[in-house]
């Protein structure tokens, strides 16, 4: 599916807002023509949504469209693949998550190596996850819930999504940290887990915090923690995992921007200047923050330094946990 966005068709819905001053980048050659952003994932997500709502803005600093074309499947080995293959000129983008990270651990015979064969150019948004139970699961704190856990060791069943997710990953690193045994209940995806709660038939979750907001509101969630080092703004009352007795615990669910290694160097830097602007944008940030996303906009090397830290403990947790994709 491929959609050229423009500014009106995607943030028409945001709230009017005095336009930020933003910094002139330098005059040359590049971008003389549309860029394009390969989206792993579908439209209408939340990596997709986030992706769209920068890309719009981000169009005023670079004066080109940026067009967005979504190439689901493969767990995102077919976008990152048409990324690799398109030519490195600066105009094809990848819009990729914690594939990067785990593919190369949960995949074999892959084509292609992830870390050598692309270049971190900005992290576009974080999306907190949260550890919730049902309207009337016996804890109203994680530790309660730890107890609980221990108490029935491998009969407190939690959903995420998916399958080898950066969700699943959270639990399984919480479940190892907590020294608890739960049963898992993998969805397709975060609305799945949520409707399931919301009906009790599972009795925990592991999802973001956009997707639990629908049993929350309906009073048949209560949400125990965040899994951010830092609270979130949309529970401001919500204590992390972090500081509910695991200090340093930090995963969460993201998205970034991804060249092709080889491309040209002031593409990828006059990019990550416009995403750093175009994430505080007050349009952006009317849509995102209701969604519970935080918008990024990093460097390339603040964004490769996260990656590093990402990629060690996304490969320690899959094999100690024993994760797989089936």
């Amino acid at each position: 599916m491929t959609t050229t966005i423009t500014r009106r068709g995607i943030l028409g819905a945001a709230i009017a807002s005095p336009v930020l001053a933003r910094p002139a980048l330098a005059q040359g050659e590049w971008p003389n023509r549309p860029i394009r952003w390969i989206v792993a994932f579908a439209a209408g997500g939340a990596a997709d949504t986030a992706a769209r709502s920068i890309a719009a803005d981000m169009q005023e600093s670079l004066g080109q469209n940026i067009v967005i074309e979504n190439r689901t499947g493969g767990n995102a080995v077919i976008a990152a693949n048409a990324t690799l293959q398109s030519p490195r000129d600066g105009y094809t983008f990848l819009i990729d998550a914690a594939n990067q990270l785990t593919n190369p651990v949960l995949m074999r015979d892959l084509p292609f190596d992830y870390a050598t064969s692309f270049v971190p150019v900005t992290q576009v948004s974080s999306f907190p996850q949260v550890i919730a139970v049902k309207h009337d699961f016996p804890a109203r704190t994680l530790r309660e819930f730890i107890d609980v856990a221990k108490a029935r060791p491998n009969t407190v069943s939690v959903g995420t999504p998916p399958a080898a997710g950066m969700a699943h990953l959270a639990l399984a690193s919480f479940e190892r940290s907590a020294g608890i045994r739960l049963v898992h209940a993998p969805y397709r995806g975060g609305a799945d887990a949520a409707r399931d709660i919301m009906a009790g038939s599972v009795d925990a979750v592991l999802i973001t915090t956009s997707s639990i907001r629908p049993p929350v509101q309906a009073g048949r969630a209560r949400v125990l923690a965040v899994t951010s080092l830092e609270r979130v703004q949309s529970l401001p009352d919500v204590p992390t995992i972090a500081e509910s007795g695991f200090p340093g615990f930090d995963l969460n669910d993201w998205n970034g921007l991804f060249a092709a290694t080889g491309t040209p160097r002031v593409a990828i830097e006059k990019m990550a200047a416009a995403a750093a602007v175009s994430a505080k944008a007050a349009p952006v940030r009317a849509r995102m923050d209701p969604a519970g996303a935080i918008m990024i906009g990093n460097s390339p090397e603040a964004f490769a330094t996260w990656l590093a830290v990402q990629r060690r403990t996304a490969g320690e947790v899959i094999r100690q946990a024993g994760i797989t994709l089936g």
